[in-house]
């Protein structure tokens, strides 16, 4: 990747991430296309290879941002003194919906590379899978699960939640519109449900 990306205009750097997350994000690695990356950007093919040389260097410079990102945006936006679980969970979904607005289909692509199975792909992002993993397990550990952990299957409610939250990501893009706060405020509902049922 050629530094001089971040050179650009927020605008610009902004409208190329976009369009690489939402090819990347709808259609995996090996099924998204360059020519339609730079259509979905407003550029040039040639200008898209003077920041990223190929298809792969374009992908992991994006996994590697976003993971970074909603790793930064994670650590920065849950309160330190919290510790009910499902309040941890309401606050990450209150930071990823202020990520969602300015990258909407940033969570989708992070979703979409957990499933990926080309080899290349993997490869190369293989450490930012990890800073992330690891950032959301730091928020986590945060969580009292002692109550929690005596109701019977709460693992698998939570199993389930992760689940539903995810349906409804996917759901969220079925129009032409994505709203990030009615997606938050349809993951919160759930959360919510979920809590209630574990009282």
């Amino acid at each position: 990747m050629n530094a001089k990306f971040f050179d650009l205009k927020q605008e610009k750097q902004d409208r190329m991430i976009n369009a690489a997350l939402k090819i990347f994000a709808i259609n995996g690695y090996k099924h998204a296309s360059t020519d339609d990356i730079v259509k979905e950007a407003g550029i040039s093919k040639g200008l898209l290879f003077h920041y990223f040389d190929s298809k792969i260097g374009v992908y992991t410079f994006l996994y590697d941002y976003s993971a970074r990102y909603m790793a930064l945006e994670l650590s920065s936006a849950i309160d330190p003194s919290e510790t009910s679980y499902m309040e941890i969970r309401r606050q990450m979904e209150a930071a990823k919906m202020q990520t969602l607005k300015t990258y909407p289909y940033m969570e989708l692509f992070l979703e979409t590379g957990k499933n990926e199975t080309i080899t290349e792909a993997l490869a190369a992002t293989e450490n930012a899978k990890t800073v992330l993993e690891e950032s959301v397990s730091t928020v986590l550990s945060k969580a009292d699960m002692s109550a929690l952990s005596t109701k019977k299957d709460f693992s698998q409610y939570i199993k389930m939640l992760d689940y539903s939250i995810n349906g409804i990501m996917r759901e969220s893009f079925n129009g032409d519109l994505f709203d990030a706060e009615n997606y938050y405020r349809s993951v919160v509902s759930c959360i919510n449900l979920v809590e209630k049922t574990l009282k």
